[in-house]
């Protein structure tokens, strides 16, 4: 509860500016996940084999399936933080509309927290997914130094 409020209060003082910068910090900062998330994609794909193993197949589908929730969660982001930044114009158009500025300043107050909510998530799957790969690769290299003995 303490979140929104201060949220509430900092976004009612945002300048237009500020938040047209939100909007475009927040579009850099998706558009670089989605093109890390193709990363992430290829970096299964090379693992596949030891992902599916049984060992580590219940976490491996369990990251797997976060990255695809994830993936279409960014494409929405993305879709959505363009048309708000395209509907600022609201807040510039030297026009009154008491309503219209107040509702764009609450959506705006919501991204902030729907942002960083999927950052956080994003984050949380980044080290799990990582993390994973570290291990098999651990593995891998110990599998190997057994065989050479």
């Amino acid at each position: 509860m303490k979140t929104t409020q201060t949220t509430t209060k900092y976004v009612e003082w945002l300048s237009a500016e500020t938040m047209h910068k939100n909007s475009i910090e927040w579009l850099s900062d998706l558009e670089f996940m989605k093109d890390e998330q193709l990363f992430f994609d290829d970096l299964i794909k090379s693992y596949t084999l030891q992902l599916i193993d049984s060992k580590h197949f219940k976490e491996s589908k369990a990251i797997i399936d976060t990255l695809s929730k994830l993936q279409t969660k960014t494409d929405l982001l993305i879709k959505y933080v363009k048309t708000h930044k395209n509907d600022l114009k609201i807040m510039v158009d030297g026009i009154d509309q008491p309503k219209e500025e107040s509702d764009y300043k609450n959506e705006h107050r919501r991204l902030i927290v729907q942002i960083s909510d999927f950052i956080k998530e994003y984050r949380i799957l980044k080290t799990a997914l990582f993390s994973l790969i570290k291990n098999i690769k651990k593995e891998e290299k110990h599998k190997r130094l057994i065989d050479k003995v």
